[in-house]
C-alpha cells in the first residue's frame, strides 16, 4: 500500500459536533468522518488555549516540556521538531491554510515559516453578511495545494479554520435559521435567551468550518485519494465561553475527535480509550513509515486503527494529563495561573498551584482570560445585581485541589476534594500526577515554576489588558468594545 496522505482539520475553539448528540449544531462532514472511521469519546488536549495546544499537536510533547511554547502568545523554539518538517524530510508535500500555529512569534523562535508548514491562503471569498466568518476560502486553497503537489507524492495538509473563534455578530445563528429551542445550556451558564443565542452563533460558525471540510473530502473523493488519506478532525480547545476556554475543567480540554483511514482502519466505531493530542504526531509518523522522534511523549494510535474493536481497545490508555501556565495576561505582574490535572476513566483531579490568584484574570482588567461575549456580559451584570452562582463558577477563586467524578458530573459542578471519604483517592491521584510531572521534567516540580511567567509575551500591552497598561491608566475595556461593535 502506498504511504497515506494526511488531512488534519482543526477548528478554533469548538467543543461540539453533532456526532456526539448535540442538537443545536449540525456537522454532517465531521459525522461522515466518524461514520467512516472512529469517533473518539475521550480525546484531550494538553492545554486549553490555542497556541500551547497547537504546539503540543505539532511536537507530540506535554505542554510543560515546551518552554516558551508552553504559554499563550509566546515564542515557538525551533529546536523542537514539528510534524510537517519531519514528514517533508521523509518526502511528503506539506502545507496549511487558515490558522496554523498561533498566536505567538515563530520567527523569534528560529522558524523560517509557520510551524504548520508553507501557507496556502491566497483564495478569498465573501463571507455571509453580518458575520465574522473568515474571508479565506479554505477549500479553494486546498485545491491549489493539491494542484501544486508533485504527481505521486503523498501529502500532509493542515486545515486550520478560524471558526468558531470570537467575535460573532449577535444573532447570526438565528438569522441563519437555527432554533433556540434546540439549545441545551450547560449548568454552569445561565439558562437565558442571551446565552442560547450566543451558543447558536457559535454553532453556526462551527458549521462553516464543517462545510469546508466537506468540500475537501469531496475533492479527495473526486481524485480517488480519499480512501488512502488519514483524515483527522478536531479542535484546539473548548468553546469560547466563560468557564470553558482557557480554564481547567472537563469540557475545557475534552474535545471532539474523528479519524478515518478507509484503507487501513475499520469504520463505524466509537472508541472509549483516553487519548491525548501528544499521540497524534507519533501516529502520523508511524503511518508514513518514519521512526518515532525521541522528543515524543505520546504513543501512536495505530494499534487502535488496526483493531476491529469498539469501546475499550487498549486498556493501557486510561490516563490523560493536562496543564496550563500563562494565558492572556491581566494579573499583577502579568503572571499566569498554574494548574496541573490528571484525568482517569472516572475522575478528574485538578491541582491549582496559586489559589490566591484570580483564575480567569483580575476583576480590574476585565477577567482577561475569558473572551468578551454576551454571555460574559450577562454573568457580570447578574453579579452586579447580587447573583453569585454563575459568577463564582466562571470567575471566582478556586481551592488548591479539586476532584470531580466525571461519570456522574461531567460539568464539574460538585467538588469532592474536601470530603473525607475521598482523601485517599485524592492523595493517590496527586502522587500519580506528581510522579508523571517529575518523570517528564516539569520545571514546576523542581522549584523553577517562575520561569513560565518570565517567557516573552508577544501579544502587546494595551491591546491585551496587561497589568502594566492597567497601572498606567491605559486599560482597554474589550468587553465594552465588543458589545458596541458586534452585539447589536
Amino acid at each position: 500500500m502506498n504511504r497515506p496522505n494526511i488531512l488534519f482539520a482543526i477548528a478554533d475553539d469548538a467543543s461540539h459536533m453533532s456526532a456526539y448528540g448535540h442538537r443545536f449544531v449540525h456537522t454532517p462532514n465531521f459525522d461522515r468522518v466518524a461514520q467512516a472511521g472512529m469517533l473518539f469519546m475521550n480525546a484531550f488536549t494538553t492545554n486549553p488555549k490555542c497556541a500551547p495546544s497547537r504546539a503540543s499537536l505539532l511536537t507530540g510533547m506535554h505542554t510543560w516540556q515546551l518552554e516558551e511554547a508552553s504559554v499563550h502568545q509566546g515564542i515557538f523554539p525551533a529546536k523542537f521538531k514539528v510534524v510537517p518538517d519531519l514528514l517533508e524530510e521523509a518526502g511528503y508535500f506539506v502545507g496549511y491554510t487558515g490558522k496554523g500555529w498561533g498566536p505567538g512569534d515563530w520567527k523569534a523562535g528560529g522558524f523560517t515559516r509557520n510551524p504548520a508548514g508553507p501557507e496556502f491562503s491566497s483564495n478569498r471569498l465573501s463571507p455571509p453578511e453580518n458575520t465574522n466568518i473568515s474571508a479565506k476560502d479554505y477549500a479553494a486553497n486546498f485545491a491549489d495545494f493539491l494542484a501544486q503537489r508533485p504527481q505521486g507524492q503523498p501529502f500532509y495538509f493542515w486545515y486550520g479554520g478560524h471558526e468558531p473563534h470570537r467575535p460573532y455578530y449577535f444573532g447570526e445563528g438565528a438569522r441563519a435559521g437555527k432554533k433556540i429551542e434546540d439549545v441545551d445550556v450547560p449548568p454552569y451558564l445561565p439558562n437565558d435567551d442571551i446565552v442560547k443565542n450566543d451558543l447558536l452563533d457559535y454553532a453556526y460558525e462551527i458549521e462553516w468550518f464543517d462545510r469546508h471540510l466537506g468540500l475537501m473530502l469531496d475533492q479527495l473523493e473526486e481524485i480517488g485519494e480519499l480512501d488512502n488519506t488519514i483524515v483527522v478532525v478536531t479542535s484546539d480547545n473548548g468553546m469560547p465561553f466563560p468557564r470553558v476556554k482557557g480554564q481547567m475543567y472537563e469540557q475545557d480540554f475534552k474535545l471532539p475527535l474523528a479519524i478515518c483511514w478507509k484503507n487501513a482502519a475499520k469504520g463505524g466505531r466509537k472508541i472509549d480509550d483516553l487519548v491525548s493530542f501528544i499521540d497524534l504526531a507519533p501516529t502520523f509518523l508511524e503511518a508514513a513509515g518514519v521512526d518515532k522522534h525521541p522528543q515524543y511523549a505520546g504513543s501512536s494510535l495505530q494499534s487502535i486503527f488496526q483493531s476491529d474493536r469498539a469501546g475499550r481497545v487498549d486498556d493501557s490508555r486510561n490516563r490523560a494529563f493536562m496543564a496550563k501556565e500563562r494565558h492572556d495576561v491581566g494579573r499583577e505582574g502579568d503572571v499566569g495561573y498554574p494548574v496541573r490535572c490528571i484525568r482517569t476513566e472516572q475522575y478528574l483531579y485538578v491541582r491549582n498551584f496559586a489559589p490566591d490568584r484570580w483564575p480567569a484574570g483580575n476583576p480590574e482588567t476585565g477577567y482577561s482570560n475569558v473572551d468578551p461575549s454576551p454571555t460574559k456580559e450577562l454573568i457580570l451584570t447578574q453579579h452586579e445585581q447580587g447573583e453569585e452562582k454563575y459568577y463564582n463558577l466562571s470567575f471566582g477563586k478556586r481551592p488548591a485541589e479539586e476532584l470531580y467524578h466525571i461519570v456522574d458530573d461531567s460539568a464539574c459542578m460538585n467538588n469532592l476534594a474536601e470530603l473525607p471519604e475521598y482523601a485517599d483517592l485524592k492523595q493517590s491521584l496527586w502522587n500519580e500526577l506528581k510522579a508523571k510531572l517529575e518523570q517528564t521534567g516539569d520545571p514546576r516540580m523542581f522549584g523553577h515554576g517562575d520561569r513560565f511567567d518570565q517567557y516573552a509575551y508577544t501579544g502587546g500591552g494595551m491591546k491585551t489588558n496587561s497589568w502594566e497598561a492597567y497601572l498606567k491608566g491605559n486599560y482597554v475595556d474589550k468587553n465594552k468594545a465588543h458589545r458596541e461593535k458586534y452585539w447589536k
